[in-house]
């Protein structure tokens, strides 16, 4: 044996400790452990059962020099042996500073007119600042930092307790059985950035082999906002142009409904937990009211409000 093989079979053995067998073995059957790492797994468990290193080469597949030098380094190193040292590589090209300013950045708010920073926006807005980076070292940056600003995750999520489970009820069951006879049952809310728009070129009627034709472009005409109550169940919805969503706004349309409805009829409003719907301002002309009754939807839950429905269909 040479000089290496002489000092090295014998203390791969030695050095082969019961908490280092079990940490190859798990390198080994762990599927996440990188291939070459594995095969010097295998290569030092047989060094140390005693085998040569003609029979590690021919049994694991490997050269001969490889079935020599990793014993070598399990015996002086133990299990960080088996792993490659570190290479010096190309030197950073932007130090600690830049690469907080780009962390920093991306988890701070959005810029104006976008939901979420890409690695492009972001490396303009750094631009911007006196600082180049390329996108392409943003995303670097950012996958090292595991900051994923192009991903969003809902936090404002539902109670799930007692009462909101009360409340949803009592929301259904008005929607399943109706309220008592002589009641209009009104779902109401507030829709607003509404885009007006209008067909750019007019449609065409059909004819016989022909379909209608129905051009996709369209004109834009600002955008406004309204106030609407939907009868549940006939669908037809009473809507009202508004300029501020706030009490009074909200009172006003509380006015218009109690002038528009017989006197006979008692009213029953489905409302979210909006401000100006629980306001104490709100809440008095409710009581000087006595003909309106109100059913709040969970917070959070403004999806059983059936309006608000509708306006997303």
């Amino acid at each position: 044996m040479s000089g290496l093989m002489g000092c090295g079979w014998r203390t791969v053995a030695e050095a082969m400790t019961v908490k280092r067998h079990r940490k190859i073995d798990q390198i080994i059957a762990a599927g996440s452990s990188e291939q070459r790492l594995v095969q010097r797994a295998r290569i030092v468990l047989l060094a140390a059962g005693g085998a040569g290193p003609t029979e590690i080469a021919r049994v694991v597949g490997c050269s001969l020099p490889t079935a020599r030098v990793w014993p070598a380094r399990f015996a002086a190193r133990g299990i960080p042996g088996l792993f490659d040292r570190p290479r010096p590589g190309r030197p950073p090209v932007h130090g600690p500073s830049v690469r907080l300013a780009v962390v920093a950045t991306a988890t701070s708010l959005s810029p104006s007119g976008a939901s979420v920073w890409t690695h492009r926006t972001l490396a303009g807005y750094l631009a911007g600042r006196g600082l180049q980076v390329s996108p392409a070292t943003v995303g670097r940056v950012l996958a090292e930092a595991e900051v994923r600003p192009h991903r969003v995750r809902g936090w404002l999520n539902r109670a799930d307790n007692p009462d909101f489970w009360r409340q949803a009820g009592e929301v259904c069951r008005l929607y399943l059985d109706g309220p008592v006879d002589g009641t209009l049952l009104l779902s109401v809310d507030e829709k607003t950035g509404i885009q007006a728009k209008s067909r750019k070129h007019p449609e065409i009627p059909a004819r016989p082999g022909r379909d209608t034709r129905r051009e996709f472009e369209y004109i834009r005409h600002g955008t406004v906002s309204i106030l609407a109550a939907m009868d549940v169940f006939t669908g037809q919805v009473i809507a009202q142009r508004i300029g501020r969503n706030n009490s009074a706004t909200f009172l006003d349309l509380l006015v218009m409904l109690d002038q528009c409805t017989a006197p006979d009829l008692r009213i029953h409003l489905i409302l979210d937990n909006g401000s100006s719907h629980s306001s104490a301002a709100t809440r008095a002309w409710f009581a000087a009211h006595p003909r309106f009754t109100v059913t709040y939807t969970p917070k959070h839950a403004s999806w059983l409000n059936m309006v608000v429905r509708h306006e997303v269909a």
